[in-house]
């Protein structure tokens, strides 16, 4: 099975992955959506740190995969072969590691100058907790998000690992990447990108910061526009346990929304925070008297911004995600699709995630890489 695609606005561009976990993976699935060649390059043990299998690992899909021991010279060098005919290296262990395996830039770039190295990790490439192992809920703790996450009174409340991994970590890699890729174009030369999560995550707070600074956000959990502290942004409870979303944020739509519950649309009382509690009840009392699907068709097309609270199974069939075609399945595995579309080079249709070390003879031959076979042969590469 090959993997070069001929569609997509990054068809042509060729990325070399160190397998590892999270954001890694998913920045360079969303590369490989947007028609990116991306060779994973996986661990002789096989899993690359998680426990999904890797047919149903969405994560893992669009890209070839070859097995090699990066921990024997010889399978360092089949790295340094391959870098010699990339655009992009993505890894993410932690500071020193790649170095210390002879795989650091400076050995990438006495083979390819023009080489791209992303570097996906938590803390940070410096700094005194570079060396230091965390999570994503560790890597928020210190940015204030997750401070500011949370109803008041109540603990902080975490967001899975979408802010951070994924957020602030994926998403900043993968402009990282597309930014120094275009500069190279110019200058001929690669250069390291340093992605980190607390990076990442922290430059996603921006607008909290630019509304403290004006006097618009208080430092604390739950009493701001945002954070559940108005009562027209909030998730309510319906008659049958489900909930419903309400962001009626400007005056006209925060209108409508009382208007279609039958309350008092005064705008007077949105105004005044002491009569918040209030509203708040009346708001809750009136959903609570009908199920979440009879208020979604109270609700649906109107300008109120009142959204059922969907799960991720019943996500998948909202008409407005079917008729986009949000979600697609691959290899009978339902999963969301490539994001964003393009008018005149469309993404092509991922392919399906491959087990470790599908691709490695093939792969490895069609990237140059020299003496395929006894590489296989004395196992640092593994054909599966």
């Amino acid at each position: 099975m090959t993997h070069s695609h001929t569609t997509g606005p990054l068809a042509g561009l060729r990325v070399v992955e160190l397998a590892g976990m999270g954001p890694g993976p998913f920045a360079s699935m969303l590369l490989a959506d947007l028609g990116a060649e991306v060779l994973r390059v996986d661990r002789p043990s096989g899993t690359g740190g998680t426990a999904i299998p890797p047919e149903l690992d969405a994560l893992r899909r669009g890209r070839s995969s070859v097995v090699l021991d990066l921990r024997r010279p010889e399978g360092a060098r089949a790295v340094l072969d391959l870098v010699a005919r990339a655009d992009v290296l993505i890894e993410g262990n932690r500071p020193g590691v790649t170095e210390r395996l002879g795989l650091g830039p400076e050995d990438c770039w006495a083979r390819n100058p023009r080489l791209v190295y992303a570097r996906m990790t938590g803390w940070g490439q410096d700094g005194p907790l570079a060396a230091s192992a965390g999570h994503d809920i560790t890597y928020l703790a210190l940015t204030g998000a997750l401070h500011a996450m949370g109803r008041k009174g109540e603990g902080p409340a975490v967001p899975l690992n979408l802010v951070g991994d994924f957020g602030g970590g994926s998403l900043y890699l993968v402009v990282g990447v597309l930014a120094a890729v275009f500069e190279a174009t110019g200058s001929g030369k690669g250069q390291v990108v340093d992605a980190a999560i607390v990076d990442g995550a922290t430059s996603l707070t921006t607008v909290l910061h630019a509304m403290m600074a004006a006097g618009m956000w208080r430092d604390e959990r739950g009493v701001n526009m945002l954070d559940t502290g108005s009562p027209w942004y909030d998730v309510y409870e319906t008659s049958d346990g489900r909930h419903m979303a309400v962001g009626a944020i400007e005056p006209k739509f925060y209108a409508e929304l009382m208007t279609l519950l039958g309350l008092d649309p005064d705008e007077g009382r949105r105004r005044d925070a002491a009569a918040w509690p209030a509203l708040r009840e009346e708001i809750a009392a009136v959903l609570r008297t009908r199920t979440r699907d009879e208020w979604a068709k109270v609700f649906d097309g109107t300008d109120a911004c009142v959204a059922p609270v969907l799960s991720l199974t019943e996500a998948r069939h909202h008409p407005q995600l079917a008729e986009r075609g949000t979600f697609v399945e691959i290899g009978g595995v339902p999963q969301p699709a490539p994001a964003p579309r393009f008018g005149r080079t469309p993404a092509p249709v991922p392919q399906a995630p491959v087990a470790p070390g599908a691709d490695t003879r093939r792969a490895l031959t069609e990237w140059g890489v020299s003496e395929v076979d006894a590489l296989i042969e004395s196992g640092v590469a593994v054909q599966a």
